[in-house]
């Protein structure tokens, strides 16, 4: 099921954690720390797990996901805010998946 995925970043609600892909240590500390924060504050929003990935195409692809039974969970809250997050950061994303494309799939610039 996730073998087409190659995960760049996510962060959980549950376990208070931010992972980063090791894939992608090399990018800027600038962007990473970007990346951080808006996975982080996400989870503090709105609750549950938000992980961003590149699909085999190389689309950036935001999926998020709460534990069964968690009341607090906010799912209104999650589409709302993950439509802000797309339109601000519609650069970065831009970027990050042309960086994916040369770096990873070989494509030309």
């Amino acid at each position: 099921m996730y073998q087409d995925r190659i995960i760049l970043c996510g962060s959980s609600a549950y376990t208070k954690k931010y992972y980063l892909g090791e894939d992608f240590t090399s990018l800027p500390s600038s962007i990473q720390d970007e990346l951080k924060i808006m996975c982080v504050l996400f989870t503090e929003d709105v609750g549950g797990t938000i992980e961003l990935y590149f699909d085999e195409d190389g689309n950036l692809q935001i999926e998020t996901a709460m534990d069964e039974g968690d009341l607090l969970y906010d799912d209104i809250g999650s589409v709302l805010k993950v439509k802000q997050i797309r339109r601000e950061k519609a650069d970065l994303f831009e970027s990050l998946e042309m960086f994916y494309r040369v770096f990873f799939l070989g494509e030309e610039a």
